[in-house]
């Protein structure tokens, strides 16, 4: 990290947490309710740390699922690295903290009669409404793919079963066979995240089918952390070379994304023509919030959320708030940390505004590493603050950080990857316990 150490700036990544922690920070009069729709990072983190703001507030989070697999260090399984029960997590923790955890659908919001309806029947009211439902996939737009054909070229941007699916296509593939990557155009969740994988299968590859070699058929132009991923592509896989691992085709060249599948012929065609044949073919789909937030009518016309940035509040619905990755939170990209810093901001606000007192100004952080190889990782790291635009209006603005720098030593790289599995280790005991 170039412009703040990074002890300082792990050191203001914990203050929001211990805020929140702190005695007296809000003893709320009455049983107030809360109801967390959606147990990921975001969901857990702001249900855990609404109770832990005031013990007094009645917290019931609604998941369909048992197990969460976390998105981060899900390329690790894919890669080999890891197995896949590492990246996974139940809620016992949640309920540890003094948190009602519903296994069940939300099938609907009221949001003038302030209740969750739920498809096991259940009806739960709330003063407060955290919607944070992730992302649903766009399957309109290329031609050939949707939900049934993802269950044959995976797109594993939803950790678990098509994780370990990816996986074991990869270890079946022959040596000399081609994996195709075709990641969506922005936004989507976790930007780093087709490069970091990318990478780790490039890894695998030079370790048990050095014949073969990763293509990316990119809808962007540029990505995130690109010259820190092309330094360490070209000094573990030979990018740029004849024999490079790692071939990347810029936005530029598909006229920005793919237009059809061929599911049976494994190939893909970019909009400008060209038809890419793949053994492995991972085709990541444009992405928007997850369903129930579109449903619920919290997207309006668009994609995502619109929210207040300073509480995360619905600016369609009043009384819900929606983090993480289904809302709009520029210049924050979604990924897990964000929505983690984001929950955090929303218990605040939520508690305060129980109070009958209005929240303080909030500041955020976010952190991402990227394995890119063996002891070799790069990171990006910025705190925010609430801000304008050059036309008045709210946007999340980076005030500090910064990247890992170029042309680093190897022990710089190799810590890097150790301080990504200490991240994720202290990461996933803050959300689930």
């Amino acid at each position: 990290m170039t412009n703040i150490a990074r002890r300082d700036f792990v050191l203001g990544t914990g203050a929001a947490g211990l805020a929140l922690a702190a005695p007296g920070f809000a003893i709320a009069q009455g049983r107030k309710k809360v109801v967390v729709v959606g147990g990921g990072i975001g969901g857990c983190t702001v249900a855990s740390y609404v109770r832990m703001g005031d013990p007094s507030i009645e917290v019931t989070l609604i998941e369909p699922n048992k197990t969460y697999h976390t998105c981060f260090m899900s390329n690790e399984v894919i890669g080999g690295e890891r197995k896949l029960e590492s990246i996974a997590f139940g809620y016992d923790g949640l309920r540890k903290r003094g948190v009602n955890v519903v296994h069940d659908t939300v099938t609907g919001i009221d949001p003038a009669g302030r209740t969750v309806k739920t498809a096991g029947g259940g009806s739960y009211g709330y003063d407060r409404l955290v919607v944070a439902p992730g992302i649903e996939f766009k399957w309109t737009g290329i031609e050939g793919y949707d939900a049934a054909v993802a269950e044959k070229i995976p797109h594993a941007w939803k950790a678990g079963p098509q994780t370990a699916l990816l996986r074991k296509q990869l270890e079946a593939m022959r040596d000399g066979g081609t994996v195709v990557i075709c990641p969506p155009a922005a936004p989507f969740r976790c930007p780093p995240g087709p490069y970091e994988r990318a990478s780790l299968i490039a890894g695998y590859l030079k370790r048990h089918k050095p014949k073969s070699k990763v293509l990316i058929v990119d809808a962007s132009t540029a990505f995130s952390k690109q010259g820190l991923f092309i330094e360490g592509w070209k000094a573990l896989y030979g990018y740029g070379t004849p024999n490079a691992l790692i071939e990347w085709v810029s936005g530029e060249q598909t006229e920005r994304g793919i237009a059809k599948v061929d599911a049976a012929k494994l190939t893909v065609t970019t909009r400008f023509g060209d038809t890419h044949k793949a053994d492995v073919l991972n085709l990541i789909p444009a992405q928007k919030a997850g369903k129930i937030a579109t449903d619920a009518g919290l997207t309006g016309t668009g994609d995502w959320c619109p929210v207040d940035m300073a509480t995360f509040e619905s600016k369609i619905h009043k009384g819900i708030h929606v983090i993480g990755d289904a809302s709009v939170a520029s210049t924050m990209p979604k990924s897990g940390y964000a929505a983690n810093s984001q929950a955090k901001v929303t218990a605040a606000a939520i508690v305060a505004l129980l109070k009958g007192q209005q929240p303080g100004t909030p500041s955020y952080v976010n952190t991402c590493y990227s394995v890119v190889g063996k002891d070799y990782g790069i990171s990006v790291a910025n705190v925010y603050q609430l801000g304008q635009d050059d036309k008045g209006a709210q946007v999340i603005k980076a005030v500090s950080g910064g990247v890992s720098p170029a042309n680093a030593s190897a022990e710089f790289r190799r810590r890097e990857v150790e301080y990504a599995h200490s991240w994720f280790a202290n990461i996933t005991h803050d959300v689930f316990g």
